[in-house]
């Protein structure tokens, strides 16, 4: 099962002024490059037909299992414009090894390593043209995978369906770093013990929109919810992991308990805070724990993580007859020292001491 990929270009593309027009202000996840990957599985023959095709719209039966049974999952991930020239991915092999873990929880195939970054090389490949540069720019590529086969039986697909879309993003703050603001969900669970918490499948993040609304009816930017047992520990956000910085500049994060999902970001930062001489624990952290501690001052810092926004301090956390306020103003010292470590080595302006920088080929 060797990846080889054939390439149909576009005979339609953008023309450079479009192109260079949204690549000026690419925004988030609204433009998308001239070209996307697809390649097929089928119980008979694996894994075959790779191929870069014009992006456009998926032809799919009524009766497509995914439509019916949410069998699917995905990943996000960036290349980066380097300052020598070269395009580069962040680990990629973590998002790789993460879609396997959530194809075995959905009972989809598993993707090959060589399959999977073969995929995104072909894209960028193709759609070099698109990687936009300067400031905090990327292309964020979204690859996924869902059960294509015609049938409305309850079991895993027979056919499955793989594909690699990228879209240019631009810097998550336009204006810069600013805190956001936590609404605690108290009605809501993302994700129960022995679900799919743990992968990174659609039906999760469907499952936090109605807490995100009720979130942004109390002036919150983010949700956060409790395990869905005890509504006692916190897990995470609708899409990032959480971080607290200590007093005694100890960094503790929510130990991953099966029903949160393992941030490729959340990973890097355990790694990047320990370089830096912080303490990294990984343990259950309670509600009142953060209400305490931020009003004790045993809590000094606290921060999301996640690929889009890369780190994003918390200023506040509110519900239904209070709040908590750990910073109005400027993110902390703790929290602005990991994001610069961080997307330094992602643009390639600092040196990659633990091999996570992989130029594409």
């Amino acid at each position: 099962m060797t990846f080889t990929a054939r390439t149909e270009l576009n005979p339609n593309p953008r023309s450079d002024a479009e192109r260079d027009a949204i690549l000026a202000d690419p925004g988030f996840g609204t433009s998308f490059t001239d070209h996307m990957f697809v390649a097929d599985w089928t119980l008979e023959d694996g894994w075959h037909d790779a191929r870069v095709v014009p992006y456009g719209p998926i032809l799919m039966d009524p009766a497509s299992a995914v439509l019916h049974y949410a069998q699917e999952i995905f990943e996000g991930l960036k290349a980066y414009a380097h300052p020598s020239g070269e395009v580069a991915l962040f680990r990629p092999d973590q998002n790789a090894e993460r879609m396997r873990r959530s194809a075995r929880r959905l009972a989809l195939p598993e993707l090959p390593d060589e399959w999977f970054l073969g995929s995104i090389d072909a894209l960028i490949a193709a759609d070099r043209a698109w990687v936009p540069s300067g400031g905090e720019k990327s292309l964020y590529l979204r690859p996924f995978m869902y059960a294509s086969e015609a049938f409305l039986g309850v079991r895993p697909s027979a056919k499955v369906t793989y594909s690699v879309i990228a879209s240019p993003a631009g810097a998550y703050f336009k204006g810069g770093v600013k805190p956001v603001s936590i609404w605690l969900s108290t009605s809501y669970t993302r994700a129960g013990a022995g679900g799919t918490g743990a992968a990174k499948c659609g039906g999760n993040y469907a499952a936090s929109l109605l807490p995100q609304q009720e979130g942004i009816a109390h002036g919150c930017d983010q949700v956060v919810f409790l395990d869905s047992i005890e509504q006692t520990w916190i897990e995470e956000l609708g899409g990032m992991n959480l971080f607290f910085v200590q007093s005694d500049g100890t960094i503790v994060t929510p130990e991953l308990t099966g029903s949160i999902l393992e941030g490729i970001t959340r990973g890097s930062i355990l790694t990047l805070a320990g370089d830096l001489g912080h303490e990294v624990v990984q343990r259950r952290v309670s509600l009142d724990e953060w209400r305490t501690g931020v009003a004790d001052d045993t809590i000094t810092e606290i921060f999301a993580c996640g690929t889009a926004a890369v780190v994003t301090p918390v200023g506040r956390l509110k519900w239904d007859g209070g709040e908590v306020v750990s910073t109005d103003g400027d993110a902390g010292q703790v929290t602005t020292a990991i994001r610069s470590a961080l997307i330094d080595l992602q643009y390639g302006r600092a040196e990659d001491h633990h091999g996570w920088v992989r130029p594409t080929s």
